[in-house]
Protein backbone atom coordinates (compact mmCIF):
# COMPACT_ATOMS: atom_id res chain seq x y z
CA UNK A 1 0.00 0.00 0.00
CA UNK A 2 1.35 3.77 -0.97
CA UNK A 3 1.84 6.11 2.50
CA UNK A 4 1.75 9.00 0.25
CA UNK A 5 0.56 9.22 -3.49
CA UNK A 6 1.30 12.81 -4.98
CA UNK A 7 -0.40 13.55 -8.34
CA UNK A 8 0.44 15.93 -10.99
CA UNK A 9 1.55 18.59 -8.35
CA UNK A 10 2.28 21.88 -10.12
CA UNK A 11 3.25 25.33 -8.09
CA UNK A 12 4.92 28.72 -9.45
CA UNK A 13 6.20 31.45 -7.98
CA UNK A 14 5.82 34.38 -10.40
CA UNK A 15 8.07 33.16 -13.52
CA UNK A 16 9.60 30.69 -11.70
CA UNK A 17 8.20 26.87 -12.14
CA UNK A 18 9.39 25.10 -9.02
CA UNK A 19 7.51 21.88 -9.43
CA UNK A 20 5.37 20.89 -12.80
CA UNK A 21 3.01 17.88 -13.24
CA UNK A 22 5.14 15.73 -10.06
CA UNK A 23 4.21 12.68 -9.54
CA UNK A 24 5.44 11.12 -6.04
CA UNK A 25 4.76 7.78 -4.50
CA UNK A 26 6.35 6.40 -1.06
CA UNK A 27 5.53 3.39 -0.17
CA UNK A 28 5.28 2.03 3.54
CA UNK A 29 8.16 1.03 5.61
CA UNK A 30 10.87 2.62 2.96
CA UNK A 31 12.85 5.03 2.92
CA UNK A 32 12.65 7.07 -0.50
CA UNK A 33 15.33 9.59 -1.27
CA UNK A 34 14.10 12.75 -3.23
CA UNK A 35 17.16 13.72 -4.89
CA UNK A 36 18.10 16.55 -6.83
CA UNK A 37 20.63 20.05 -7.20
CA UNK A 38 19.44 22.96 -4.95
CA UNK A 39 16.36 24.95 -6.33
CA UNK A 40 15.24 21.73 -8.03
CA UNK A 41 12.02 21.85 -6.26
CA UNK A 42 12.36 19.28 -4.03
CA UNK A 43 11.70 21.20 -0.65
CA UNK A 44 9.09 22.90 -2.36
CA UNK A 45 7.40 19.64 -3.03
CA UNK A 46 7.43 18.79 1.08
CA UNK A 47 6.55 22.09 1.66
CA UNK A 48 3.62 20.89 0.00
CA UNK A 49 2.80 17.40 1.63
CA UNK A 50 3.15 19.46 4.71
CA UNK A 51 1.07 22.23 4.42
CA UNK A 52 3.47 25.06 4.16
CA UNK A 53 2.32 26.02 0.74
CA UNK A 54 -0.53 24.97 -1.42
CA UNK A 55 -0.13 23.77 -5.20
CA UNK A 56 -1.72 25.34 -7.72
CA UNK A 57 -2.80 22.41 -8.92
CA UNK A 58 -2.32 18.50 -8.26
CA UNK A 59 -4.35 15.51 -5.77
CA UNK A 60 -2.58 14.28 -2.53
CA UNK A 61 -3.30 11.12 -1.11
CA UNK A 62 -2.25 9.45 2.53
CA UNK A 63 -2.91 6.13 2.98
CA UNK A 64 -5.01 5.57 -0.10
CA UNK A 65 -7.63 8.59 0.98
CA UNK A 66 -7.46 12.02 -0.55
CA UNK A 67 -6.42 14.56 1.71
CA UNK A 68 -6.50 18.85 1.37
CA UNK A 69 -3.76 19.88 3.76
CA UNK A 70 -4.08 23.44 4.25
CA UNK A 71 -1.26 23.88 6.93
CA UNK A 72 1.10 21.18 9.05
CA UNK A 73 -1.54 21.20 11.79
CA UNK A 74 -3.82 19.07 9.61
CA UNK A 75 -0.50 17.25 8.37
CA UNK A 76 0.15 16.23 11.81
CA UNK A 77 -3.29 15.29 12.32
CA UNK A 78 -3.01 12.80 8.79
CA UNK A 79 0.30 11.15 10.20
CA UNK A 80 3.13 13.37 8.26
CA UNK A 81 5.45 15.37 10.43
CA UNK A 82 8.95 16.92 9.08
CA UNK A 83 12.12 17.74 10.19
CA UNK A 84 14.43 20.87 8.69
CA UNK A 85 17.78 21.29 8.51
CA UNK A 86 17.27 24.24 10.61
CA UNK A 87 15.54 23.43 13.59
CA UNK A 88 12.04 24.93 15.27
CA UNK A 89 13.46 24.23 18.58
CA UNK A 90 13.15 26.42 21.44
CA UNK A 91 16.67 26.59 23.09
CA UNK A 92 15.38 27.69 26.67
CA UNK A 93 12.90 25.29 27.14
CA UNK A 94 13.86 21.53 28.46
CA UNK A 95 13.91 18.58 25.98
CA UNK A 96 10.39 17.55 27.35
CA UNK A 97 8.98 21.22 27.16
CA UNK A 98 9.62 21.73 23.27
CA UNK A 99 8.47 17.89 22.44
CA UNK A 100 4.99 18.70 24.07
CA UNK A 101 4.67 22.24 23.34
CA UNK A 102 1.14 22.66 21.35
CA UNK A 103 0.26 19.12 22.18
CA UNK A 104 -1.29 19.16 25.91
CA UNK A 105 -4.62 18.32 26.53
CA UNK A 106 -4.78 21.02 29.31
CA UNK A 107 -3.97 24.53 30.13
CA UNK A 108 -1.16 23.27 32.92
CA UNK A 109 1.20 20.53 32.68
CA UNK A 110 3.36 18.81 35.25
CA UNK A 111 6.98 18.79 34.33
CA UNK A 112 7.38 15.62 36.14
CA UNK A 113 4.53 14.42 34.33
CA UNK A 114 5.85 15.41 31.08
CA UNK A 115 9.30 13.98 31.42
CA UNK A 116 8.34 11.03 32.55
CA UNK A 117 5.91 10.52 29.09
CA UNK A 118 8.88 11.82 26.79
CA UNK A 119 11.58 9.56 28.62
CA UNK A 120 8.64 6.74 27.75
CA UNK A 121 8.66 7.52 23.87
CA UNK A 122 12.23 7.91 23.58
CA UNK A 123 12.43 4.58 24.82
CA UNK A 124 9.72 3.02 22.82
CA UNK A 125 11.52 4.55 19.44
CA UNK A 126 14.77 4.34 20.27
CA UNK A 127 15.73 7.87 19.96
CA UNK A 128 18.16 8.27 23.09
CA UNK A 129 17.17 12.09 24.48
CA UNK A 130 17.61 13.76 28.17
CA UNK A 131 14.28 14.91 28.47
CA UNK A 132 15.29 17.27 31.40
CA UNK A 133 18.24 18.68 29.21
CA UNK A 134 17.52 22.16 27.91
CA UNK A 135 17.68 22.72 24.28
CA UNK A 136 20.29 25.11 24.19
CA UNK A 137 22.94 23.13 25.81
CA UNK A 138 22.92 20.20 22.87
CA UNK A 139 24.72 19.61 19.79
CA UNK A 140 23.31 19.26 16.65
CA UNK A 141 22.90 15.77 16.61
CA UNK A 142 21.26 16.21 20.12
CA UNK A 143 19.00 18.64 18.72
CA UNK A 144 17.60 16.73 15.40
CA UNK A 145 16.85 13.73 17.49
CA UNK A 146 14.82 16.31 19.96
CA UNK A 147 13.16 16.98 16.34
CA UNK A 148 12.77 13.36 15.39
CA UNK A 149 10.96 12.55 18.52
CA UNK A 150 9.05 15.36 18.32
CA UNK A 151 7.70 14.12 15.39
CA UNK A 152 7.10 10.23 16.41
CA UNK A 153 5.74 11.95 19.70
CA UNK A 154 2.78 13.24 17.57
CA UNK A 155 1.91 9.71 16.11
CA UNK A 156 3.91 10.79 12.67
CA UNK A 157 3.97 7.42 10.32
CA UNK A 158 5.35 9.54 7.77
CA UNK A 159 8.29 11.67 8.14
CA UNK A 160 9.47 14.20 6.11
CA UNK A 161 13.73 14.72 6.49
CA UNK A 162 14.98 17.95 4.58
CA UNK A 163 18.82 17.98 4.24
CA UNK A 164 18.91 16.00 7.44
CA UNK A 165 22.75 15.43 7.34
CA UNK A 166 23.51 19.39 6.46
CA UNK A 167 24.68 20.26 9.43
CA UNK A 168 26.01 17.31 11.06
CA UNK A 169 29.64 15.48 11.83
CA UNK A 170 29.98 12.08 10.19
CA UNK A 171 29.27 10.23 13.43
CA UNK A 172 25.75 11.94 13.74
CA UNK A 173 24.94 11.05 10.28
CA UNK A 174 26.01 7.48 10.98
CA UNK A 175 23.46 7.69 14.04
CA UNK A 176 21.13 9.38 12.33
CA UNK A 177 20.96 6.67 9.70
CA UNK A 178 21.06 3.71 12.40
CA UNK A 179 17.58 5.39 13.52
CA UNK A 180 16.38 5.74 10.31
CA UNK A 181 16.91 1.84 9.30
CA UNK A 182 15.52 1.02 13.17
CA UNK A 183 12.39 3.15 12.78
CA UNK A 184 11.48 2.31 9.26
CA UNK A 185 11.43 -1.19 10.36
CA UNK A 186 8.91 -0.42 13.35
CA UNK A 187 6.54 0.66 10.27
CA UNK A 188 7.77 4.11 9.88
CA UNK A 189 7.91 5.81 6.12
CA UNK A 190 10.42 8.39 5.19
CA UNK A 191 10.74 10.67 2.50
CA UNK A 192 14.60 11.79 2.86
CA UNK A 193 15.21 14.75 0.78
CA UNK A 194 19.39 15.27 -0.25
CA UNK A 195 21.86 15.99 -2.89
CA UNK A 196 24.48 13.93 -1.42
CA UNK A 197 24.58 10.38 -3.79
CA UNK A 198 27.26 8.84 -0.59
CA UNK A 199 23.95 9.10 1.54
CA UNK A 200 21.05 8.16 -0.57
CA UNK A 201 23.01 5.25 -2.00
CA UNK A 202 23.64 4.22 1.59
CA UNK A 203 20.51 4.30 3.77
CA UNK A 204 17.47 4.91 0.87
CA UNK A 205 15.48 2.03 -0.75
CA UNK A 206 14.29 4.30 -3.72
CA UNK A 207 15.50 7.68 -5.44
CA UNK A 208 13.03 9.63 -7.47
CA UNK A 209 15.22 12.46 -8.95
CA UNK A 210 14.08 16.07 -9.83
CA UNK A 211 15.76 18.54 -12.23
CA UNK A 212 14.33 21.55 -13.22
CA UNK A 213 10.95 21.07 -11.19
CA UNK A 214 10.45 17.94 -13.32
CA UNK A 215 10.56 14.21 -11.86
CA UNK A 216 13.13 13.07 -14.39
CA UNK A 217 12.93 8.94 -12.77
CA UNK A 218 12.46 7.21 -10.07
CA UNK A 219 14.38 4.15 -9.64
CA UNK A 220 15.43 1.20 -7.05
CA UNK A 221 18.75 1.98 -5.56
CA UNK A 222 19.95 -1.64 -6.23
CA UNK A 223 19.20 -1.03 -10.13
CA UNK A 224 21.58 2.23 -10.42
CA UNK A 225 25.14 3.65 -9.59
CA UNK A 226 26.41 7.21 -8.67
CA UNK A 227 27.26 7.91 -11.80
CA UNK A 228 24.18 7.32 -13.41
CA UNK A 229 21.85 9.47 -10.43
CA UNK A 230 24.68 12.30 -10.90
CA UNK A 231 23.55 12.58 -14.60
CA UNK A 232 19.89 12.50 -13.43
CA UNK A 233 20.46 15.25 -11.51
CA UNK A 234 22.96 17.62 -13.52
CA UNK A 235 22.44 16.35 -17.35
CA UNK A 236 25.78 14.62 -18.06
CA UNK A 237 27.85 11.77 -16.98
CA UNK A 238 31.13 13.12 -15.46
CA UNK A 239 31.59 15.87 -12.81
CA UNK A 240 33.95 16.98 -9.96
CA UNK A 241 36.66 19.37 -10.16
CA UNK A 242 40.33 18.64 -9.26
CA UNK A 243 43.28 20.03 -9.24
CA UNK A 244 45.70 19.10 -12.38
CA UNK A 245 48.67 18.99 -11.10
CA UNK A 246 50.91 21.50 -7.86
CA UNK A 247 51.94 24.26 -9.83
CA UNK A 248 55.02 26.21 -9.07
CA UNK A 249 53.77 29.27 -6.34
CA UNK A 250 54.69 32.89 -6.17
CA UNK A 251 56.30 34.60 -3.43
CA UNK A 252 54.59 33.87 0.70
CA UNK A 253 52.23 36.98 1.05
CA UNK A 254 50.72 35.64 4.21
CA UNK A 255 51.81 34.66 7.17
CA UNK A 256 50.56 33.12 10.87
CA UNK A 257 52.88 33.35 13.53
CA UNK A 258 52.04 31.82 17.02
CA UNK A 259 47.76 32.56 16.97
CA UNK A 260 46.41 31.14 20.43
CA UNK A 261 43.01 32.17 21.24
CA UNK A 262 41.29 31.35 24.67
CA UNK A 263 37.92 31.05 25.45
CA UNK A 264 36.24 30.61 28.69
CA UNK A 265 38.38 29.66 31.66
CA UNK A 266 41.28 30.00 29.58
CA UNK A 267 40.85 27.07 27.99
CA UNK A 268 43.33 27.85 24.47
CA UNK A 269 40.57 27.37 21.41
CA UNK A 270 43.99 28.08 19.09
CA UNK A 271 47.50 26.86 20.24
CA UNK A 272 50.40 28.77 18.87
CA UNK A 273 49.20 27.87 15.23
CA UNK A 274 51.88 28.80 12.90
CA UNK A 275 51.22 28.80 8.69
CA UNK A 276 52.08 30.25 5.33
CA UNK A 277 50.31 30.55 2.53
CA UNK A 278 52.09 31.57 -1.25
CA UNK A 279 50.72 33.46 -4.39
CA UNK A 280 48.83 31.32 -6.64
CA UNK A 281 48.96 28.43 -3.71
CA UNK A 282 45.61 26.62 -2.11
CA UNK A 283 46.12 25.72 1.47
CA UNK A 284 43.57 23.35 2.77
CA UNK A 285 43.09 23.61 6.37
CA UNK A 286 41.58 19.92 7.80
CA UNK A 287 40.63 18.59 10.61
CA UNK A 288 37.06 17.04 12.23
CA UNK A 289 34.47 19.35 12.79
CA UNK A 290 35.01 21.18 16.72
CA UNK A 291 38.58 20.96 16.47
CA UNK A 292 39.49 25.02 16.30
CA UNK A 293 38.37 25.33 12.22
CA UNK A 294 35.56 27.86 12.92
CA UNK A 295 37.51 29.57 15.68
CA UNK A 296 40.06 30.27 13.39
CA UNK A 297 38.30 31.20 10.18
CA UNK A 298 36.58 34.03 13.02
CA UNK A 299 40.74 34.66 13.49
CA UNK A 300 41.35 35.20 9.75
CA UNK A 301 38.22 37.84 8.80
CA UNK A 302 39.10 39.93 12.33
CA UNK A 303 35.74 38.68 14.22
CA UNK A 304 37.58 37.62 16.63
CA UNK A 305 41.32 38.91 18.17
CA UNK A 306 43.75 36.23 19.35
CA UNK A 307 45.50 36.55 22.40
CA UNK A 308 48.52 35.95 21.30
CA UNK A 309 50.35 35.88 17.53
CA UNK A 310 50.87 37.77 14.43
CA UNK A 311 49.31 37.86 11.10
CA UNK A 312 50.64 39.03 7.94
CA UNK A 313 49.86 40.39 4.93
CA UNK A 314 52.45 41.17 2.36
CA UNK A 315 54.78 41.80 5.25
CA UNK A 316 52.33 44.08 7.16
CA UNK A 317 50.72 43.58 10.43
CA UNK A 318 46.96 42.76 10.57
CA UNK A 319 46.42 41.36 13.23
CA UNK A 320 44.54 43.81 14.93
CA UNK A 321 42.26 45.53 12.42
CA UNK A 322 38.52 44.93 12.29
CA UNK A 323 36.39 43.07 9.58
CA UNK A 324 36.41 45.79 7.06
CA UNK A 325 39.98 47.04 7.79
CA UNK A 326 41.07 43.26 6.92
CA UNK A 327 38.87 43.29 3.65
CA UNK A 328 40.39 46.86 2.43
CA UNK A 329 43.35 45.59 2.61
CA UNK A 330 43.12 42.70 0.41
CA UNK A 331 41.65 39.35 2.05
CA UNK A 332 38.10 38.28 0.82
CA UNK A 333 35.80 35.43 2.75
CA UNK A 334 33.36 33.18 2.40
CA UNK A 335 31.63 32.97 5.60
CA UNK A 336 31.29 29.21 7.25
CA UNK A 337 27.28 29.57 7.07
CA UNK A 338 26.29 31.86 4.22
CA UNK A 339 23.19 32.74 6.20
CA UNK A 340 25.85 34.82 8.48
CA UNK A 341 27.18 36.49 5.22
CA UNK A 342 23.76 37.53 3.61
CA UNK A 343 20.81 39.71 4.34
CA UNK A 344 18.22 37.68 3.37
CA UNK A 345 15.22 40.37 3.49
CA UNK A 346 18.07 43.19 1.00
CA UNK A 347 17.88 42.21 -2.89
CA UNK A 348 20.67 40.13 -4.48
CA UNK A 349 21.99 43.68 -6.09
CA UNK A 350 22.22 45.39 -2.21
CA UNK A 351 23.86 41.85 -1.13
CA UNK A 352 26.61 41.81 -3.46
CA UNK A 353 26.99 45.59 -3.26
CA UNK A 354 27.45 45.17 0.99
CA UNK A 355 31.01 44.88 1.58
CA UNK A 356 31.63 47.74 -0.94
CA UNK A 357 29.36 50.42 -0.18
CA UNK A 358 31.85 53.07 -0.42
CA UNK A 359 32.29 52.70 -4.29
CA UNK A 360 28.27 53.07 -4.82
CA UNK A 361 28.22 56.01 -2.23
CA UNK A 362 28.35 60.09 -3.96
CA UNK A 363 27.43 62.83 -1.84
CA UNK A 364 26.47 60.59 0.96
CA UNK A 365 23.58 58.96 -1.67
CA UNK A 366 24.01 55.58 -2.85
CA UNK A 367 24.37 54.87 -6.37
CA UNK A 368 21.22 52.72 -7.01
CA UNK A 369 21.83 52.35 -10.75
CA UNK A 370 25.52 51.68 -10.17
CA UNK A 371 24.89 48.95 -7.83
CA UNK A 372 21.99 47.30 -10.50
CA UNK A 373 24.13 47.48 -13.40
CA UNK A 374 27.32 45.50 -11.52
CA UNK A 375 24.70 43.20 -9.89
CA UNK A 376 23.82 42.05 -13.39
CA UNK A 377 27.09 41.38 -14.63
CA UNK A 378 27.91 39.70 -11.48
CA UNK A 379 24.96 37.62 -11.95
CA UNK A 380 26.01 36.70 -15.57
CA UNK A 381 29.33 36.06 -14.50
CA UNK A 382 28.82 34.13 -12.00
CA UNK A 383 25.95 31.74 -13.36
CA UNK A 384 23.57 33.09 -10.35
CA UNK A 385 19.58 32.13 -11.63
CA UNK A 386 17.95 35.76 -10.12
CA UNK A 387 17.58 39.33 -11.15
CA UNK A 388 19.22 42.11 -9.68
CA UNK A 389 15.86 43.07 -7.22
CA UNK A 390 14.89 39.48 -5.74
CA UNK A 391 15.02 39.21 -2.15
CA UNK A 392 18.28 37.32 -1.24
CA UNK A 393 16.54 34.67 1.01
CA UNK A 394 14.03 33.40 -2.17
CA UNK A 395 17.18 31.81 -3.84
CA UNK A 396 18.58 28.78 -3.53
CA UNK A 397 21.50 27.78 -1.61
CA UNK A 398 23.92 26.89 -4.22
CA UNK A 399 22.78 30.47 -5.69
CA UNK A 400 23.05 32.17 -2.14
CA UNK A 401 26.70 30.75 -2.26
CA UNK A 402 27.35 32.45 -5.74
CA UNK A 403 26.18 35.40 -4.40
CA UNK A 404 28.72 34.99 -1.36
CA UNK A 405 31.62 34.04 -3.92
CA UNK A 406 30.98 36.79 -6.21
CA UNK A 407 31.03 39.52 -3.39
CA UNK A 408 34.10 38.42 -2.19
CA UNK A 409 36.05 37.78 -5.53
CA UNK A 410 34.92 40.88 -7.38
CA UNK A 411 37.16 42.71 -5.55
CA UNK A 412 40.51 40.25 -6.63
CA UNK A 413 41.25 39.74 -3.19
CA UNK A 414 45.37 38.86 -2.48
CA UNK A 415 44.09 36.22 -0.18
CA UNK A 416 40.35 34.27 0.22
CA UNK A 417 39.42 32.53 3.05
CA UNK A 418 37.26 30.01 2.13
CA UNK A 419 35.70 28.10 5.00
CA UNK A 420 33.16 25.57 3.89
CA UNK A 421 32.62 26.87 0.85
CA UNK A 422 30.41 23.80 -0.53
CA UNK A 423 28.77 22.67 2.65
CA UNK A 424 24.90 21.74 1.45
CA UNK A 425 25.61 22.34 -1.85
CA UNK A 426 24.06 20.11 -4.98
CA UNK A 427 26.80 18.46 -7.58
CA UNK A 428 26.06 21.22 -10.18
CA UNK A 429 26.64 24.16 -7.18
CA UNK A 430 29.88 22.16 -5.53
CA UNK A 431 31.28 21.74 -9.00
CA UNK A 432 31.00 25.53 -9.95
CA UNK A 433 32.21 26.60 -6.54
CA UNK A 434 35.41 24.33 -6.38
CA UNK A 435 35.89 25.66 -10.32
CA UNK A 436 35.91 28.90 -9.65
CA UNK A 437 38.74 28.59 -6.31
CA UNK A 438 40.76 26.96 -8.49
CA UNK A 439 40.49 29.82 -11.33
CA UNK A 440 41.35 31.93 -8.54
CA UNK A 441 44.26 30.54 -7.00
CA UNK A 442 45.56 30.30 -11.07
CA UNK A 443 45.00 34.17 -10.94
CA UNK A 444 47.47 34.46 -8.08
CA UNK A 445 45.17 34.37 -4.85
CA UNK A 446 46.34 32.59 -2.08
CA UNK A 447 43.79 30.50 -1.18
CA UNK A 448 42.91 29.43 2.39
CA UNK A 449 40.46 26.36 2.07
CA UNK A 450 38.81 25.56 5.35
CA UNK A 451 36.38 22.17 4.87
CA UNK A 452 35.42 19.52 7.07
CA UNK A 453 35.61 17.37 3.62
CA UNK A 454 38.24 15.46 3.35
CA UNK A 455 37.61 14.92 -0.39
CA UNK A 456 37.28 18.54 -1.50
CA UNK A 457 40.52 19.05 0.70
CA UNK A 458 42.53 16.23 -0.97
CA UNK A 459 40.87 17.43 -4.05
CA UNK A 460 42.25 21.18 -4.86
CA UNK A 461 44.79 22.11 -2.08
CA UNK A 462 48.60 22.20 -2.94
CA UNK A 463 49.30 21.70 0.55
CA UNK A 464 46.97 20.48 3.52
CA UNK A 465 47.57 21.70 7.46
CA UNK A 466 45.68 19.82 9.73
CA UNK A 467 44.21 21.00 12.98
CA UNK A 468 43.33 19.12 16.06
CA UNK A 469 42.26 20.31 19.49
CA UNK A 470 43.15 23.86 18.11
CA UNK A 471 46.67 22.61 16.86
CA UNK A 472 48.45 22.04 13.39
CA UNK A 473 49.67 18.72 13.56
CA UNK A 474 51.17 18.73 10.40
CA UNK A 475 51.25 20.25 6.57
CA UNK A 476 51.92 17.97 4.24
CA UNK A 477 52.04 18.48 0.50
CA UNK A 478 49.28 17.29 -1.58
CA UNK A 479 51.67 14.54 -3.34
CA UNK A 480 52.49 13.31 -0.32
CA UNK A 481 48.98 12.88 0.97
CA UNK A 482 46.32 10.21 1.16
CA UNK A 483 43.29 9.47 3.06
CA UNK A 484 44.92 7.28 5.43
CA UNK A 485 47.41 9.57 6.28
CA UNK A 486 45.39 12.95 6.53
CA UNK A 487 43.14 10.62 8.40
CA UNK A 488 45.61 9.86 10.71
CA UNK A 489 46.41 13.89 11.58
CA UNK A 490 42.77 14.49 12.00
CA UNK A 491 42.16 11.72 14.99
CA UNK A 492 45.53 13.20 16.57
CA UNK A 493 48.09 10.89 15.55
CA UNK A 494 51.68 12.55 15.61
Amino acid sequence: MLAVEMKDITKTFGMVKANQHVHFCLEEGEIHALLGENGAGKTTLMRILYGLYKADSGEIFVNGKKVDIHSPKEAIAAGIGMVTQHFTLVPTLTVAENIVLGYTDGITVSQKDIEKKVAEASQKYGILVDPSAYVKDLSVGERQRVEILKALYRNARILIMDEPTAVLVPQEVDVLFESLLRLVKAGLSVIFISHKLVEVMAVCDRITVLRDGVVTSTVNKSETTQIELAKMMVGRETFGVTRQSTRKTGKTIYELSGITLEGKHGRKLLNDVSFSVSEGEILGIAGVSGNGQGELTEVLTGLMTPNQGSIKLMGKEITHLTPGQISEAGVGRTPQDRHQGIVGDLSVAENLALENLPVYTKNGMLDHKKIIQDAQQKIEEFQIKASPNDQLRTLSGGNMQKVVLARALSRKPKVLVASQPTRGLDVGATEYVRKRLLEERDRGTAVILLSEDLDEVLALSDRIAVIYEGCIKGIVPSNEATPEKIGLLMAGAC
